[in-house]
């Protein structure tokens, strides 16, 4: 598929059920959030950026190690569900926002791309990677999360999209995980002068 996924495909899902992947109830996303969080590199983060958050499971995880989240789906049902489910974080901000047309202002030093980046095509998939490393802080964190198995609504998979992503300037690849099932991928901005931030370890004055 050479086109993005239209946003009819994203309505008529959640049209068909409030949580059309079962986010919340399948131990294999369980699993692979839990997994996600524990790429994170650093303990707390001060603003996080999560577009496409759908019914805002992984958002939930995102507002304990964050002082704040913005998160954002296109789809009004999956914006009123992550709303909901976070009614009592205060810290997090749900909003409807269709990328990349459409892009929060302000800098932030996570952005999590999760489950996200193969329903565009290649113009509009570059244009996200250079917004979202335009966007990071130097010293933040990216982490991108992505099926790996071949779907028609899919444009790659997750190996498919490791190369988009290496390519991305502005970014240095860090730790990555490649599960059976999906790919989890690292990516720091480079401090001033081009240094990166110090390990989990050395931070703590390890090693």
């Amino acid at each position: 598929m050479n086109v993005s996924t239209p946003g009819s495909y994203f309505t008529r899902m959640y049209t068909d059920a409030p949580d059309p992947w079962d986010l919340a109830g399948r131990w294999y996303e369980q699993r692979k959030y839990a997994l996600t969080m524990a790429a994170l590199p650093r303990q707390r983060y001060r603003r996080a950026f999560e577009p496409g958050c759908s019914v805002g499971v992984l958002t939930r995880l995102l507002s304990e190690r964050c002082d704040e989240v913005l998160a954002t789906d296109r789809v009004p049902q999956a914006v009123a569900g992550a709303a909901a489910r976070n009614q009592d974080r205060p810290h997090v901000q749900v909003e409807q926002l269709v990328i990349p047309e459409q892009w929060p202002a302000g800098s932030f030093d996570l952005v999590v791309l999760s489950e996200l980046l193969y329903y565009f095509d290649e113009p509009q998939l570059r244009e996200i990677l250079r917004r979202t490393a335009q966007c990071l802080e130097p010293g933040g964190t990216l982490v991108t999360v992505h099926w790996d198995h071949p779907v028609a609504e899919h444009r790659l998979t997750g190996s498919e999209l490791t190369p988009v992503l290496r390519a991305t300037s502005g970014l240095v690849a860090g730790p990555s995980f490649r599960d059976p099932d999906f790919v989890l991928c690292t990516f720091t901005r480079p401090l001033p002068g081009g240094a990166l931030p110090p390990s989990p370890a050395a931070a703590e004055g390890l090693g």
